[in-house]
């Protein structure tokens, strides 16, 4: 989706001008909107988010479906190096998990509207896979904790 915001406006130009803002989102069918303060927006038609919606739905159900036959899951874990070449550091439980986990992630964002979910799935799985492919932070990550208190934990992303 990045490339569909390749153009982009400030808010204050859609607040001095919002009819011709809107005419140019319309025109191309999104427009970002930046914002000193503020994360970004995206300015759409609601055609065109409706029509995104239904990419999502349309292509998290087939994927699904393609995960209950044998040779559609086989095709997917195959082609899941091409989509996160970092799947390499998984071994084969660890990819098979991830897949799962993420056409879980992307029903839930189509049929829940839980975007987050997908997002999430990706960054801890690539995460995972940092760990893997560092052979010091993947013995430092399997060691014991023993009864250490590390304190309250922060997450990043």
């Amino acid at each position: 989706m990045a490339t569909l915001h390749s153009e982009s406006v400030s808010f204050t130009d859609l607040s001095r001008n919002p009819k011709a803002v809107a005419a140019r989102a319309a025109a191309l069918g999104c427009l970002r909107v930046t914002h000193r303060d503020a994360p970004d927006m995206v300015l759409t038609t609601a055609i065109q988010a409706e029509r995104t919606e239904e990419n999502l739905t349309t292509a998290s159900r087939l994927f699904l479906a393609l995960m209950k036959q044998d040779d559609g899951a086989k095709s997917l874990l195959l082609a899941l190096p091409e989509v996160f070449p970092w799947v390499r550091h998984l071994d084969g439980e660890e990819v098979r998990a991830f897949t799962v986990e993420l056409l879980e992630a992307l029903s839930d964002a189509a049929e829940l509207g839980a975007r987050e979910a997908v997002h999430r799935a990706i960054v801890s799985w690539r995460a995972t896979a940092r760990i893997n492919a560092d052979p010091d932070q993947l013995r430092s990550a399997r060691m014991p904790l023993g009864d250490a208190d590390l304190g309250p934990v922060e997450a990043h992303e």
